[in-house]
């Protein structure tokens, strides 16, 4: 799934925010670029905030919408950030994923339609919605709230 799909796809609605992929490139570093935009995955374990437990709120490193929020945050093992719930039911935006031969369900900020992930239900992890949004750390940025700990 890469960002020229998007430009064709017309299941989706359209994003708030549109780029060239030129003006992507020069906002976002390329392993960015390449997660956000080209629909790439960060090596499992290595993301900034697999193992974070920083209250706070998670905005995409795109645009800066708020996606997700540390209390919805749970620790799956996975090897990714995973959460059981979006911070609103509108800030994502899920599509078929058919690539990798495997039916999958790909995770996209609603604002300007980034790559952030894949979401699985029906694993059997303890969270209110059996959900699991498995999110690239790299997708993301961190905006701790005043009373955060690591």
């Amino acid at each position: 799934m890469s960002s020229d799909k998007d430009a064709t796809d017309t299941s989706l609605p359209e994003p708030r925010i549109r780029l060239t992929p030129q003006q992507w490139r020069a906002k976002l570093d390329p392993t960015e670029y390449a997660v956000l935009r080209e629909a790439a995955t960060e090596r499992p374990f290595t993301g900034e905030y697999t193992d974070t437990t920083t209250e706070g709120v998670y905005v995409c490193r795109a645009c800066g919408t708020e996606l997700f929020r540390s209390t919805e945050k749970f620790a799956s093992h996975c090897g990714w950030p995973s959460f059981f719930d979006p911070a609103e039911s509108d800030a994502v935006l899920l599509r078929p994923d058919d690539s990798l031969g495997m039916r999958r369900v790909e995770v996209l900020c609603a604002n300007c339609h980034s790559h952030l992930g894949h979401v699985f239900e029906g694993e059997g992890y303890p969270t209110p919605t059996d959900k699991r949004y498995c999110i690239n750390s790299i997708a993301l940025r961190l905006h701790p709230s005043n009373s955060a700990t690591q």
